[in-house]
C-alpha cells in the first residue's frame, strides 16, 4: 500500500510539472503570437546597391530591400533576409524555407518545374548593356550575353524577349569580364544601378554602359504558386498599392546618391601600381599626381552614374531625377518666360503589350519621345517618370501652340500603329498645370507633376481622350479625401466616427417602433463631416466595407446592453453595394454577430438600397434570401430612387418597402408626386409587404402617409438623428405630444 502511495504521489508531481512547463511555454509564446507574420525572403547580396549586406549592421539592405520592406509594413508583415545560398533563382524557388524571393521580372518556373507567382510592379529597373572599348553593337537579338548565375531567372525573361540571344552564365562579375575580354561574349548584362556600383572598379575603367542598347525591366518579389503563397502575394500587392510614389523614389535616391564603393588594396595597386616604382624620391610628386588621377577617376565615374541615373533607359528622355535637375535648371536661367507642365498617359497601355507584345510597347513610347523631342528646344524638358507615364516642360504659347502640338505629335502617336496596317488608336490623357510666379521663385518639380497628374486623373476619370488643366479645386478635394482615408482607423479607434440612432415611430398609435443606424464623425482636423462626403470616399478607396463592420458590432453591442436592461429594441443597419463584393458571406457574418452578442434575429433590420440591387442583382438577391432564411428582416432602401422598382419588386425576397418621400415629392408637380406615392403604398400593401417611409417632415406629409396606409415613419418632424446617450432618454411621450 505504501508502494502504491508513493507511485501515485510521483504520478501527481510528474503531472503538475507538466502543467506548469506548459503555461510557461504560453506566457513565453505569447507576445510573438500577437505580433506581425515573420516572412523569410531569399535574396542574391552581390548587387549593390540593390541588394548587399552592409556589414556595419549585418544586415541585408539595398533599393529592392527597403522597397519590399515599405511594402511589407504596409501589408502587416515584418521581413527577415537571408542571402541566397543558391546558384539561381529557379533553385532557390524550390526551397522551402524562402516565403519570398527577389528579384523577379516576370513569373517563371522553378529547377523542379513548380509555378511562381510574382507581385506588383515594385519599380521599373533599367538593364544596361556594356561593352569593352566603346564597343559598337548592331542588333541585339543577335549577340553573345554574359550574365551573373544568380541572374537565371532574368536570363529567361531575356531570352523571351529576345530568342536569338546567346546568354552565357558565369559565377561573379571577374569571371564575366574576363569572358568579354576574351571574347567569349559580346557584352555583359546588368541592371543600370549595379553597373553605376561596379563600374567605379579602376580595372574595368575600359568598360562602357551602351546608352542606345538599355531597356527596362520590371521589379517584382515572387514565391511558389500555391495557396499561401497566392495569400503573401495578394497581402503584399495590397501594401505595393498603398506605397507612396514619393517614397519608392526617395529610396532610389538615397541608395543611388551614395558613395557605396570602397577602393581595395588590388585597386589602389591597380591605378597607382607605375606611379610607386618611382620611389621615395619623388614621394611629394607621387601624392600630387595620384590625388589629381583619382579625382580625375572620380569625376568620370560620377559623370558615368549621372549619365545612368538622368536618363531614361529606354527612351532616350529624362529620368525624373533628371527632369527634376533640368526643370530648375531652365527656370532659373529662363525667369520671364511662360511655361507649363503636362502629365501625359497612354490608356489601356497593358492592353497593348498583351496584344502586340512589350517590344511594340516600347517602341511606342520611344517614338512618343522622339516625336516630342523633334518640336523641342534647348530650353525645353522631357522625362519618362514610369511605364507609360511621360512628362513634357514646354513654353506656354497658348491654344495655338497646343493644336500645333497635337498635330505634329499626339495625333502621330495615336496613330502610331495604324500606320504600321494595325486596327488600334492609341489613346492620349493628358494633364497640364500652368506654372505660377510662386514656381520660379520656389521651383518644386514634384508638386508641379503632382497638380498635373491631378488633371491628368480628372480627364481619365471622366473617361475622355483629351487633355485638361489643373484646376486647384481638385487638388484641395484630393488632399482632403486623402486625409479621410488615411484618419479611419484612428477615427474609428478613437471614437471620432459615432453610431448615431433615428427614431422609427407609428403615426397612428405614437409608439417607437424601431431606429436607424447613422454614422456621424467628428475629425479632429476637418470638424463634423457629412457621410455624403466621406461614405463615397471611402466606398471609392474599398474601405466602407471596414467602416460598416464597426457600425454593425457597434450596434450589437448596444442592442445586448439594452436587453441586459430589459429594453428590447429593433435597430435597422444598412448594408453597401460594396460590402458584398468585399465580402461574399454577409449573411454569415451577422448571424456571428448575433451569435456573439446573444440577440435574436429579429432585432437586426438589413437595409439595402434599390440601387444595390440593379448593380450586383445575382449577389444581392442570395444574401438577402439566406438572410432571411436566418431569420432577419430584409428591406429595400430608396424604394422609388432607381429606375427598375417595379421589376424588382417581382424578384427580390424582401420583408419591407423603405420609401423615400423626399424622393418622390421634391421636385415637379407636388400633386402628380402625392398620387405616385399613394399609388405605390396601395401596390406595396397589396403584395403583402411591409412598408416605411421615411423622410418626413411635417405634419401635412405625416397625415398624408396616414391616410393611404402608411403608418410607420421616420424624419425629422418626429426626431433627428441622435447619439446614443440621448436616444435612449427619447420616450414615445414625446412623440405623443407631438402628435396631439
Amino acid at each position: 500500500m505504501k508502494a502504491k502511495r508513493n507511485f501515485n504521489l510521483i504520478k501527481a508531481l510528474i503531472l503538475s510539472l507538466f502543467v506548469v512547463l506548459c503555461f510557461s511555454f504560453m506566457s513565453f509564446a505569447g507576445p510573438e503570437a500577437g505580433g506581425k507574420e515573420i516572412l523569410t525572403v531569399c535574396v542574391p547580396v552581390d548587387r549593390c546597391p540593390v541588394f548587399y549586406l552592409d556589414d556595419s549592421k549585418e544586415e541585408i539592405i539595398g533599393i529592392g530591400a527597403d522597397l519590399l520592406r515599405e511594402a511589407a509594413d504596409n501589408a502587416g508583415y515584418e521581413l527577415n533576409f537571408v542571402a541566397m545560398k543558391e546558384e539561381t533563382l529557379k533553385d532557390a524557388l524550390d526551397n522551402e524555407e524562402y516565403d519570398i524571393l527577389m528579384p523577379f521580372g516576370s513569373a517563371i518556373k522553378s529547377a523542379s518545374g513548380q509555378s511562381s507567382i510574382v507581385s506588383d510592379n515594385l519599380m521599373q529597373t533599367p538593364f544596361t548593356i556594356v561593352t569593352e572599348n566603346n564597343r559598337n553593337l548592331s542588333d541585339l537579338n543577335k549577340l553573345k550575353v554574359g550574365m551573373f548565375r544568380s541572374l537565371g531567372g532574368v536570363a529567361e525573361t531575356v531570352k523571351g524577349m529576345y530568342p536569338d540571344m546567346e546568354i552565357s552564365l558565369y559565377d561573379d562579375m571577374d569571371d564575366c569580364v574576363k569572358a568579354l575580354r576574351s571574347g567569349e561574349v559580346d557584352a555583359l548584362l546588368h541592371n543600370s544601378y549595379v553597373w553605376s556600383f561596379i563600374l567605379q572598379k579602376p580595372s574595368y575603367e575600359d568598360l562602357s554602359p551602351q546608352t542606345s542598347s538599355i531597356f527596362s525591366m520590371d521589379f517584382r518579389a515572387g514565391t511558389r504558386d500555391t495557396d499561401r503563397g497566392r495569400d503573401i502575394i495578394e497581402h503584399l500587392n495590397r501594401g505595393i498599392s498603398d506605397l507612396p510614389y514619393t517614397v519608392s523614389q526617395g529610396i532610389v535616391l538615397d541608395y543611388t546618391s551614395r558613395n557605396l564603393y570602397k577602393y581595395d588594396f588590388f585597386d589602389y595597386i591597380h591605378k597607382y601600381g607605375a606611379v610607386i616604382l618611382l620611389g621615395v624620391l619623388l614621394f611629394i610628386a607621387i601624392i600630387i599626381i595620384s590625388q589629381q588621377r583619382y579625382t580625375a577617376v572620380k569625376l568620370q565615374q560620377e559623370q558615368k552614374m549621372r549619365e545612368l541615373l538622368d536618363h531614361d533607359s529606354l527612351t532616350g528622355a529624362l529620368s525624373i531625377n533628371g527632369f527634376r535637375k533640368k526643370v530648375v535648371e531652365i527656370l532659373r536661367d529662363n525667369p520671364d518666360t511662360k511655361y507649363f507642365l503636362s502629365y501625359n498617359n497612354i490608356r489601356d497601355f497593358k492592353y497593348i503589350n498583351d496584344r502586340y507584345g512589350k517590344e511594340a510597347g516600347d517602341e511606342l513610347l520611344s517614338f512618343w519621345v522622339k516625336k516630342s523631342m523633334e518640336v523641342m528646344g534647348d530650353d525645353e524638358a522631357i522625362g519618362r517618370i514610369e511605364g507609360d507615364h511621360i512628362v513634357v516642360f514646354r513654353h506656354a504659347g497658348g491654344n495655338k501652340q497646343l493644336k500645333q502640338d497635337e498635330n505634329d505629335v499626339i495625333n502621330q502617336v495615336r496613330d502610331f500603329f495604324i500606320s504600321r496596317n494595325k486596327d488600334n488608336k492609341v489613346r492620349i490623357c493628358s494633364g497640364i498645370y500652368v506654372l505660377t510666379p510662386e514656381d520660379y521663385r520656389n521651383p518644386d518639380v514634384d508638386h508641379m507633376v503632382d497638380y498635373a497628374r491631378v488633371a491628368e486623373k480628372k480627364v481619365k476619370e471622366n473617361l475622355k481622350e483629351s487633355y485638361g488643366f489643373y484646376n486647384p479645386d481638385q487638388w484641395e478635394r484630393g488632399m482632403r479625401s486623402a486625409d479621410i482615408i488615411e484618419n479611419l482607423p484612428i477615427a474609428i479607434g478613437s471614437g471620432e466616427i459615432q453610431v448615431w440612432y433615428q427614431p422609427q415611430v407609428n403615426f397612428e398609435t405614437g409608439s417607437i417602433t424601431g431606429a436607424e443606424a447613422l454614422c456621424r464623425w467628428k475629425h479632429s482636423k476637418l470638424g463634423w463631416i457629412s457621410p455624403g462626403e466621406f461614405i463615397p470616399v471611402l466606398e471609392e478607396a474599398g474601405l466602407v466595407y471596414d467602416l460598416d463592420c464597426f457600425v454593425w458590432e457597434k450596434v450589437c453591442q448596444d442592442l445586448q446592453r439594452w436587453n441586459d436592461q430589459g429594453i428590447h429594441r429593433t435597430v435597422s443597419v444598412n448594408i453597401s453595394r460594396n460590402d458584398i463584393k468585399e465580402q461574399a458571406d454577409i449573411p454569415n457574418h451577422f448571424k456571428e454577430l448575433i451569435t456573439t452578442y446573444r440577440l435574436t434575429p429579429d432585432q437586426l433590420h438589413i437595409e439595402i438600397t434599390e440601387t444595390a440591387y440593379t448593380e450586383n442583382s445575382s449577389y444581392i438577391i442570395d444574401a438577402s434570401r439566406r438572410l432571411r432564411e436566418y431569420g432577419f428582416e430584409v428591406e429595400m432602401d430608396d424604394f422609388g430612387s432607381g429606375y427598375s422598382s417595379l421589376r424588382m419588386l417581382k424578384e427580390i425576397p424582401v420583408d419591407r418597402i423603405k420609401l423615400d418621400f423626399r424622393f418622390l415629392t421634391a421636385n415637379g408637380d407636388p400633386e402628380k408626386g402625392r398620387i405616385i406615392v399613394s399609388y405605390m403604398i396601395r401596390m406595396v400593401n397589396d403584395l403583402g409587404l411591409k412598408l416605411i417611409s421615411e423622410g418626413v417632415e411635417d405634419i401635412i406629409q405625416a397625415r398624408f402617409l396616414q391616410e393611404n396606409g402608411c403608418s410607420d415613419m421616420q424624419g425629422f418632424y418626429f426626431c433627428k438623428p441622435l447619439p446614443v446617450e440621448e436616444f435612449e432618454k427619447f420616450s414615445e411621450e414625446s412623440i405623443k405630444e407631438l402628435l396631439n
